[in-house]
């Protein structure tokens, strides 16, 4: 019989399917082992000696089956659910560069072929910004209606329902050259922003409350490390040898069809949000199905217990609308941080790279020839940097990513002024202004380029969370609209010193989070709320919530079985457990995490 031990909040596993063969010790009697404070029975059998190897409480090693199946689902749901959202989203940015010039020869045909002559350059300049452009729009509109739509179908039912949004879209694109109108392209990009904006508010929910408390931020990252993939995969088919031609470039927009249908073809199969099923639909039969699926063990009651906690601790278990969002001190200082790691995420300038980089490029004095490759390269380096962020959040933490991230533009920017500032006078200095904007990318990626969405999910409780993300949502891309619209002119009247207005935006940015932002790391919904506490000055919760969820005090410890009920001080339990005969000598010593 399989079974797990737990102690001092690590589990271990007597059965791993591995080629490594484990030495056994053979355990006579009933064994006594910590779990927190209590005092737990375990029937005997055979024990690895290697027992000081161990794994954070909730997980098993990856040879455990019910560890395997939890990573399948927890990592399928990033996956797809990244791949059909996030993954458009930076598709997006993107996709339009390479065929820029194609786009616009067809948006000049098509005007000759309804009114007998070739349009105006302001005519043509006006439709290309308004396509550009009102992708952001749509995506405003997105964030607008997502707390409605969350609270309705569900956050995974959103990320369904919203795939609709991006196969439409990709057939008015794909289709309006075909059809010989160009307003089908202006409102397949409203369509898409509208796709992009829901999803940037519903995906990075649904993982935040998928993921075990130790996964948080490395699963929050898949949403980042999908939005650099998406405008890699924008740049690379966009390539004059794939479909950037002008004979090709209408099949960049039916690929967006292509990670809408696989969502729709997997996410039904995985579980529904539990913390939703169960504070907002009260369904707790569901609830408890889901959290045994996303964290592979059969015994989810601590997790159901916590979200009860979280749930008594708030005010009102109605959703909050976002104008009471502001209204309420006690997330006061919340809100600002979301709006502030927010507006920094889209003003700190690495948009208008992403915009104008073919530009910042020939400025530099590249070859246009080479541009659309150079360009390639940027995308690589963002997602490798994103990846890279993914994998040492849960040991760094949010904040120091995001003020090294920050800080570290704020002097990449600077060193890019330079370089183009003196680019005409050394033949070498345009290679120093790419890795300048290679450094950039990095810098953005490796903390601002996905923490915010991590952090919108995690400085608010259920109540208040559809809320924030409106709010979150609707900065996000009016912040985004903003630097389209007014970097050519910033860009015009400073020329070479354009960057340095990103310069002040990125040390302001960390010079707040320094001040304000506690570290969210491992830690609970409600723990985080209670953070900000003093800073909101309000009165700290009780503890008497989580004495519901652990109802030993500290110095005392539960007896289970046989004493249940009793409780005992450190000095009975060293007398109890010497009680216990284990007849090998060689058992080890278990490690302590206290």
């Amino acid at each position: 019989m399989s079974f797990l031990l737990r102690v001092a909040g690590y589990t271990l596993c007597d059965r791993v399917r591995s080629s490594v063969i484990w030495e056994e010790l053979r355990v006579e009697q009933l064994l006594l082992c910590i779990e927190g404070s209590q005092l737990i029975w375990m029937p005997p059998g055979r024990l690895p000696v290697r027992m000081f190897q161990a794994w954070p409480t909730g997980t098993r090693p990856w040879g455990c089956p019910r560890t395997r199946w939890r990573d399948c689902c927890l990592l399928s749901a990033a996956f797809f659910g990244a791949l059909g959202s996030s993954f458009l989203y930076g598709y997006n940015l993107s996709v339009v560069n390479a065929p820029a010039k194609d786009i616009k020869a067809f948006y000049n045909l098509t005007w000759l072929s309804r009114y007998g002559e070739p349009a105006a350059a302001e005519t043509l300049t006006l439709l290309w910004s308004v396509t550009v452009s009102i992708f952001a729009i749509g995506g405003l509109v997105g964030a607008l209606v997502v707390s409605y739509l969350i609270k309705v179908l569900g956050r995974k039912g959103t990320l369904l329902a919203n795939n609709s949004l991006a196969v439409i879209a990709a057939l008015l694109l794909a289709l309006g050259e075909k059809a010989r109108s160009f307003e089908m392209l202006i409102i397949g990009r409203f369509i898409i922003g509208m796709d992009s904006g829901i999803s940037l508010s519903a995906l990075p929910m649904y993982l935040g409350e998928i993921s075990p408390r130790e996964w948080r931020g490395s699963i929050g990252q898949v949403n980042a490390v999908f939005i650099c993939l998406g405008v890699f995969t924008g740049q690379l088919l966009g390539l004059p040898e794939i479909f950037g031609h002008v004979s090709r470039w209408n099949f960049l927009f039916v690929f967006l069809a292509v990670p809408a249908l696989l969502q729709l073809c997997t996410l039904p199969f995985l579980p529904e949000s539990p913390r939703f099923l169960l504070m907002e639909r009260r369904d707790e039969a569901r609830a408890e199905k889901a959290f045994k699926v996303f964290l592979g063990k059969t015994d989810v009651s601590a997790e159901l217990e916590e979200v009860h906690a979280e749930s008594r601790a708030q005010n009102t278990l109605q959703m909050a609308s976002a104008l009471e969002l502001f209204r309420n001190r006690a997330v006061r200082w919340q809100t600002i941080t979301v709006i502030v790691t927010m507006a920094c995420y889209q003003l700190c300038g690495l948009n208008a790279i992403w915009y104008y980089t073919n530009g910042i490029f020939e400025a530099a004095g590249f070859n246009k020839a080479t541009i659309p490759y150079i360009t390639l390269s940027t995308g690589g380096i963002e997602t490798l940097a994103a990846v890279a962020s993914g994998l040492v959040i849960e040991r760094i933490g949010r904040k120091p990513l995001l003020i090294f991230g920050f800080s570290a533009m704020a002097v990449c920017f600077t060193l890019l002024t330079i370089f183009l500032h003196f680019q005409d006078s050394f033949s070498w200095m345009p290679y120093l202004s790419f890795i300048s904007i290679l450094a950039v990318i990095a810098s953005f990626c490796s903390g601002p380029g996905g923490i915010p969405f991590v952090l919108t999910g995690e400085l608010f409780e259920q109540s208040y969370r559809p809320a924030a993300f409106m709010v979150a949502g609707v900065v996000n891309w009016l912040s985004n609209f903003a630097v389209g619209l007014l970097f050519p002119f910033i860009q015009n009247a400073l020329q070479t010193y354009a960057f340095m207005v990103f310069v002040v935006v990125c040390v302001l940015g960390a010079v707040y989070l320094l001040i304000v932002l506690p570290e969210t790391k491992n830690k609970t919904f409600v723990e985080i709320s209670q953070s900000f506490s003093k800073i909101n000055k309000i009165s700290q919760m009780p503890d008497k919530e989580m004495e519901d969820v652990f109802p030993v005090k500290p110095g005392q410890v539960e007896i289970g079985d046989g004493l249940k009920g009793q409780t005992a001080s450190p000095n009975d339990i060293n007398s109890f457990t010497n009680d216990i005969n284990i007849k090998d000598s060689n058992a080890v010593e278990m490690e302590s995490s206290f």
